[in-house]
């Protein structure tokens, strides 16, 4: 299974340092303008994909040179952008997404971008989101170790499903005991890890779990 970066085209000043996921990502694919992104990253684009609607003509010659495979879709079509490089991806044998520009913007596409890691989540693939700001996964029943990063100190739990039942939270500085976590409950907001490592669990529902840093 390969890890693969999709890059889309979400505002410039949200995207981390892509050099950063460099020895991480084995494949990176562009959305749109996501490949021009990935190209001035000093990257490699292996597959540029998109209507390119968004771009001029000679950053679309750019790409075109620049990537190891492009392909143009027209402007009026069924699926998104993002939805085309999902698609490549698995078809790529991706066991692990990450994806970058797809916050912020317009608040319809940030949310369809979060929904679309339930998607991987049924398929049997992680996605994961990541702006400078938020790391954003989507997690099924089970048990987890969870690790402290530095640059996202602050850990949130939010229901994605209905309602979660059975959280249990340990290692952190608000843990929680077989806890029934309602739809729209703040309960489980702003946490973080008292030491290096820590554990959740849960045995009902779908959770988003949200990395994030102030500022």
């Amino acid at each position: 299974m390969k890890t693969i970066g999709i890059v889309a085209n979400g505002p410039d000043e949200l995207i981390p340092d892509l050099d950063y996921y460099r020895d991480i990502i084995d494949i990176w694919i562009g959305a749109d303008r996501g490949s021009l992104i990935i190209l001035n990253n000093g990257l490699q684009l292996d597959y540029a994909l998109g209507d390119f609607d968004s771009i001029s003509q000679q950053e679309e010659i750019t790409i075109e040179r620049g990537s190891k495979s492009f392909t143009k879709f027209p402007a009026e079509k069924n699926e998104t952008d993002i939805e085309i490089a999902i698609e490549k991806a698995l078809e790529l044998n991706g066991g692990r997404i990450y994806f970058f520009g797809v916050t912020g913007g317009r608040l319809d596409h940030e949310l369809i971008n979060i929904q679309l890691l339930y998607t991987l989540l049924e398929r049997k693939c992680s996605g994961i989101i990541i702006d400078k700001s938020n790391c954003i996964e989507i997690v099924a029943p089970g048990s987890y170790e969870i690790s402290s990063e530095e640059k996202f100190p602050n850990i949130s739990f939010v229901p994605f499903s209905g309602n979660v039942k059975g959280l249990t939270l340990q290692g952190f500085y608000y843990p929680l005991e077989n806890y029934h976590l309602f739809l729209g409950s703040t309960r489980c907001i702003s946490n973080k890890l008292l030491l290096n490592n820590g554990t959740f669990s849960f045995n009902e529902g779908i959770l988003l779990l949200i990395k994030s840093r102030d500022g």
